[in-house]
């Protein structure tokens, strides 16, 4: 059966660049690989062709002479042997390998610290206003006896022998060449035969660092602020990680903030929601007075412009809205009791002079039942 043409294999044109022939083969690799395929001939055929035209259409000397005389002359020039599975097997290292996190090493592997979260809670103040803050971390450093290395002081790590090295290892199976971790290292390329006594041969071991933090004025609930290395080190030279500070900011007493904007609730009394006067509004930058009509509902919001506060990404201050709630007393004494109960009769007699929003109500719900009755 005569083979197809190696460009119809991986979909690209005769002028197609070497990273696009990468990028077309990668892309059918995964697509047809064995193993994500299993028991499917024709995902087989179809990986083992898109292998066999990579080969070719990688390597600029047999790009050129396929280019030139097609299969037929690609065979006389490699003695009619085909391709060959050592060269396969570089294949698969450089670009399969890549796609699934393996990949040729020059050397023995390097692993980054992991990041590290904390969170730092803060009342509502200080998370306005700034702050530096110190915290205490636990977490993994280098261990200064052996400088990370793991190995005793005065010895060293030695080459590993499984893998030389490498950090990793090519296992043969049939025809393929699969590249891996070394079992023997575990990808560090080293073994310690004298382990130092201090870190028992990891290279880092737990301690608990005090860091200051700045803490910029406006940050809200959730903001993470980013400490570069300062997460837990990293193994066989690999660079630290960065440690994540979460904020957040406790409720308050008397405000909510939303934004810039903040709001409380204002109690006031009857007398005062009748007759109009001032009561002390607290805010963050002291106590300012509020201006209270008379005839004031219980639910009324008032606003305050510049009282709020401003944000790590908006310097302009935002606003305070203060909802009063009229407050009902209780504890009355009878004098009291008679004195409010004439009152009510006094308003009722005057109607919706007085209470045109109940007396409204009411006539609203008279005409409902009226209406289904």
């Amino acid at each position: 059966m005569a083979k197809r043409d190696y460009y119809e294999v991986l979909g690209v044109s005769k002028s197609a660049s070497a990273d696009d022939v990468k990028k077309a083969y990668r892309r059918l690799a995964m697509k047809h690989h064995p193993d994500r395929n299993k028991g499917e001939t024709d995902s087989e055929k179809r990986f083992k062709e898109a292998k066999e035209a990579y080969e070719v259409l990688s390597d600029s000397d047999k790009r050129a002479a396929y280019d030139q005389f097609g299969h037929e002359g690609l065979q006389a020039r490699q003695g009619g042997g085909g391709f060959s599975a050592e060269g396969f097997g570089d294949i698969f290292g450089d670009v399969f390998g890549d796609i699934f996190g393996g990949g040729r090493r020059g050397g023995a592997q390097v692993f980054r610290g992991a990041d590290l979260g904390y969170e730092l809670k803060l009342d509502l103040e200080r998370a306005v206003s700034g702050d530096s803050v110190t915290i205490e971390v636990p977490t993994q450093v280098s261990c200064e006896r052996c400088n990370g290395s793991g190995a005793r002081k005065g010895s060293e790590p030695t080459t590993c022998s499984t893998c030389g090295g490498a950090g990793q290892v090519r296992m043969q199976q049939g025809f393929f060449s699969i590249q891996q971790t070394c079992p023997a290292c575990k990808g560090v390329g080293t073994v310690i035969a004298d382990p130092c006594d201090a870190c028992h041969g990891r290279g880092r071991v737990s301690k608990t660092k005090k860091l200051s933090v700045k803490v910029p004025a406006g940050v809200e609930d959730g903001d993470r602020i980013r400490l570069s290395g300062e997460g837990e080190a990293g193994r066989n030279g690999g660079p630290p990680g960065d440690l994540y500070v979460e904020i957040r900011v406790t409720p308050h007493k008397i405000f909510e903030r939303e934004g810039a904007d903040l709001s409380c609730e204002v109690p006031i009394g009857i007398a005062v929601a009748t007759l109009g006067g001032e009561v002390e509004l607290p805010t963050l930058d002291g106590h300012v007075s509020l201006k209270i009509p008379p005839g004031t509902q219980s639910g009324k919001v008032f606003r305050l412009r510049g009282k709020g506060v401003s944000t790590v990404r908006d310097r302009r201050q935002g606003d305070l809205f203060a909802r009063v709630v009229v407050e009902t007393p209780v504890n009355l004494t009878d004098e009291q009791i008679r004195l409010l109960r004439k009152f009510d009769e006094m308003v009722k007699a005057g109607g919706d002079k007085h209470n045109p929003r109940a007396d409204g109500w009411l006539d609203t719900v008279k005409r409902f039942f009226d209406r289904i009755s």
